[in-house]
């Protein structure tokens, strides 16, 4: 078959325009990945040098990074912040100033017992609390407690409490609350010096100078609830009052008697309203005595309406 194409002729004198160029076909194939693909260098070198001429170009502030550091932004630290950190970290200086002082406080052998001054005492001698506090003697005060020196003290059963006080650098104060005697209880041929509930606290030798009312019979002998009905009732007279009595009775825990060294008799009745029958007691004591009609018997069982006959 004959080709469509018509044949030219170049006449004579006159030049034939070149036949145009066949466009040129460029193929390619991937056969690796792209990471592993080299780029060309002209593309390389262009993109380097536009991010180049980017950074470069970029205004510096304050809230810029430099260039060369990927473009990470670094935002100045609030003041309230710093403010914070700053004070948290001189609270924990200070807090372990502190706690350095205290530890030199409490454990240090300047501040060591060396002497025990007592105070207070009458059932019991000064000499007695002393020995018995002699443990104490070396330890560091802080380190001393009121309850380690009651702890101490509990054998001297006429010790009620004590409160205690340093005075540095080696010196202790122990002030001593003794317990109340109220009454003589009778054992046999042997006086018990009492206090309101019931523990002996001494045992005097001359019974007749001791200004207090005679129970006869001990807790065991009258019972345990009438000895604290009496009990509870001579612990709440005054002590112009106590040292009056001669001796005191119950024939049951509302029937409580107290007598008095001139022969008169107060009827008492139970330990009920007792601070209130005191005061009325007191005060009917205080009246002068009527020669002609001699007063036997204070009844104050009931405090707000009293007789005497």
């Amino acid at each position: 078959m004959g080709s469509p194409r018509r044949p030219t002729y170049a006449s004579p004198g006159r030049r034939q325009p070149p036949a145009p160029a066949e466009p040129e076909v460029i193929s390619a194939s991937k056969s690796a990945p792209e990471a592993d693909t080299p780029c060309l260098p002209g593309r390389k070198k262009v993109k380097d040098a536009g991010r180049k001429r980017s950074a470069d170009e970029a205004p510096a502030g304050p809230d810029k990074a430099p260039a060369g550091t990927d473009n990470v932004l670094v935002f100045p630290e609030p003041p309230g912040k710093r403010r914070k950190r700053n004070i948290l970290v001189t609270l924990g200086i200070v807090l372990a100033l502190v706690c350095a002082l205290l530890a030199a406080a409490i454990f240090s052998p300047v501040l060591a017992v060396g002497t025990v001054s007592v105070s207070g005492t009458r059932l019991v001698t000064t000499e007695q609390v002393q020995a018995a506090l002699e443990p104490l003697k070396g330890k560091p005060l802080p380190q001393i407690s009121d309850e380690e020196v009651s702890r101490l003290l509990a054998p001297l059963v006429q010790i009620k409490s004590v409160s205690t006080q340093a005075r540095p650098p080696s010196g202790l104060v122990v002030q001593v609350l003794e317990r109340i005697p109220v009454a003589l209880v009778k054992q046999g041929e042997q006086y018990q010096l009492v206090d309101v509930d019931g523990v002996v606290l001494a045992s005097p030798a001359d019974p007749a100078g001791v200004a207090l009312p005679v129970i006869d019979g001990g807790a065991g002998a009258i019972g345990k609830d009438l000895f604290q009905a009496t009990a509870a009732v001579l612990g709440a007279l005054p002590l112009d009052v106590l040292s009056r009595l001669s001796n005191a009775s119950a024939q049951s825990v509302d029937a409580v008697e107290l007598k008095l060294v001139d022969g008169q008799t107060i009827i008492w009745g139970n330990a009920g309203e007792k601070e209130l029958k005191a005061k009325v007691l007191e005060a009917l004591l205080k009246v002068p005595a009527d020669p002609k009609n001699p007063v036997r018997v204070y009844d104050v069982s009931a405090p707000r309406h009293p007789v005497t006959r």
